[in-house]
């Protein structure tokens, strides 16, 4: 198994979790044994965490999404956004707020669940009040995070522990934008979103009645 970032690999990582006998938890209650607690931050990109959801519903795999209120990427507020709200819950996701520093923007779209923003480690597991920090213990606990950040695995890729139940339980983070867009390292990954972005723009812009010709 080659342990690409691309769609392919993450079905494989999933299918590992249930061979591993894991459960698909949230983050409502503190970790227990056998729990995968199943994190997104959505940093960049509403169409590719769509379709990272809809493939997850198709293996039957509910997850946290973390959306943002201050990104320079996206607008919640758009139809948009509004409309990735809409069926990320209609797929059977959770979701959360990913905070900017020193804010918190929670309101009636998110469960009460946050993860800061490129976080500093002097907040980064301060609680915060009326909701979960998901870097704050007992959900961040040593040895039982994974994060692919910046298309890079600090522990390897998970799936051969996660199919041999080699973990307790697991908080594990994904970004969306890493395994939707192709690419070998994290520039080539961005490149080809900005591609794909800049074919979605000039679609909308016809929709808004800019004259292309």
């Amino acid at each position: 198994m080659s342990c690409r970032f691309d769609l392919e690999h993450y079905g494989e990582l999933l299918e590992a979790a249930k061979a591993g006998g894991y459960r698909f938890a949230f983050f409502e209650r503190e970790p227990q044994a056998g729990d995968l607690l199943l994190r997104h931050d959505v940093d960049l990109s509403l169409d590719a965490t769509l379709q990272m959801a809809e493939l997850e519903a198709r293996a039957g795999v509910p997850a946290t999404y973390l959306l943002m209120t201050r990104s320079v990427f996206y607008n919640l507020a758009s139809a948009e956004g509004e409309r990735a709200l809409e069926r990320l819950r209609e797929l059977g996701h959770r979701v959360g707020h990913h905070a900017v520093w020193p804010t918190v923007d929670l309101d009636e779209r998110f469960d009460p669940v946050v993860a800061w923003h490129n976080p500093d480690p002097e907040y980064m597991r301060e609680p915060v009040e009326g909701a979960v920090n998901v870097m704050q213990p007992p959900w961040l606990s040593e040895g039982r995070y994974r994060s692919d950040s910046n298309q890079r695995w600090r522990h390897g890729c998970p799936h051969e522990a996660l199919a041999s139940a080699e973990l307790e339980w697991l908080q594990l983070l994904v970004h969306p934008e890493i395994w939707v867009y192709p690419g070998a390292t994290m520039r080539e990954t961005m490149l080809a979103m900005l591609d794909a972005e800049r074919e979605r723009r000039l679609v909308q812009l016809a929709e808004d009645r800019i004259d292309l010709a």
